[in-house]
């Protein structure tokens, strides 16, 4: 029997690590802090950010990473971006040649602009790297961990690791492709964040569809631009973690990307809103990330732009979105 870890008990950790153990996996839980892992061992379910779903009797929850990763031989980071290096710092000496490690988290780390397969790899000192998937695309925590029907897709460099990851997430309520672009889906998942920030402000601001529409094709149109610039398949963001995410993450009530939009087209502070979450809304960092990047590398991004400056620079929306619609005239495809 396959032996697993999944480290982070936020909403996906635990999602992840219920529907792995429904399989009948031997599936460890890992929570950082120790009075959260006891809740979630008294409870029997994460009240805090997937409440409503039981944990099997067979899920093992921990707070103890010595020798956390013994016999194990897939280990799930469901970790937020900022945070990614320091946890895979501490479990780094426990990592082994047939370990095969799947990150979930989308984000890109501001510190060193560094996309999150190379934060991890970075951290093992290059080795195993080709042992580094990245699972991603549209699918809120909430869905799946009500057994709602959806599709993700597990990239790796090398066809067969995918494969194998796909064949361990794969059940009846929750379909797993493969890809060999790793550049592409993690880009993808990373950026739509922040275009999931504009949809929202949009919303916020009580525009309409017209407006909402023309924020995800222009943002579509800037995460192509961006992820081809380093070397990414444009095929890659028509696909699931590309147009697909950015869909539900731009429409969906559970967005928190989204929701953060929307609180500033409404004329909240981004502090204020921030202050009272209780969930991460990664877009906000890699929105400062992206910015920078494209600014060093000359990738045109206004909509990316605007965000850095709403969020950032305390720039009104009004004037964000003045911007955004008397900018030169273009064509569409440049």
């Amino acid at each position: 029997m396959e032996k697993i870890v999944v480290m982070g008990a936020g909403s996906w950790g635990t999602a992840l690590a219920v529907l792995l153990s429904n399989k009948n996996y031997d599936v460890t839980l890992w929570e950082y802090n120790k009075e959260q892992s006891n809740k979630l061992i008294d409870d029997r379910e994460n009240k805090n950010y997937l409440p409503g779903v039981i944990f099997p009797e067979k899920l093992k929850i921990t707070n103890e990473i010595n020798g956390l990763l013994k016999d194990v031989s897939f280990l799930v980071l469901a970790i937020p971006s900022q945070h990614l290096r320091s946890i895979v710092e501490k479990i780094a000496n426990q990592v082994h040649e047939n370990l095969i490690i799947v990150n979930t988290g989308k984000g890109i780390e501001i510190s060193s602009l560094k996309r999150l397969s190379e934060v991890i790899k970075d951290e093992l000192y290059g080795k195993f790297h080709k042992n580094i998937v990245a699972l991603s695309g549209p699918t809120h925590a909430e869905e799946v961990g009500g057994k709602i029907p959806s599709a993700i897709v597990a990239a790796a460099y090398e066809k067969d690791i995918a494969k194998r990851v796909q064949e361990i997430f794969n059940t009846s309520y929750f379909r797993v492709y493969i890809n060999t672009d790793l550049i592409g889906v993690e880009l993808g998942g990373a950026v739509k964040n922040c275009i999931a920030i504009a949809t929202g402000i949009v919303d916020g601001m009580g525009f309409g569809d017209n407006s909402r529409a023309a924020i995800i094709t222009r943002g579509l149109a800037e995460i192509v631009r961006f992820g081809k610039a380093f070397g990414a398949s444009e095929n890659t963001f028509s696909g699931l973690s590309g147009i697909g995410d950015l869909i539900v993450t731009c429409t969906s009530k559970h967005s928190r990307n989204r929701y953060v939009g929307e609180e500033l087209g409404k004329g909240r502070s981004i502090k204020d809103i921030l202050d009272e979450m209780l969930m991460v809304a990664e877009g906000v960092h890699t929105v400062k990330a992206v910015y920078n990047i494209s600014q060093s590398n000359n990738i045109n991004m206004p909509i990316v732009e605007t965000l850095y400056k709403i969020i950032y620079e305390n720039e009104k929306v009004e004037k964000g979105m003045e911007f955004l619609m008397e900018r030169d005239l273009k064509e569409e495809f440049y």
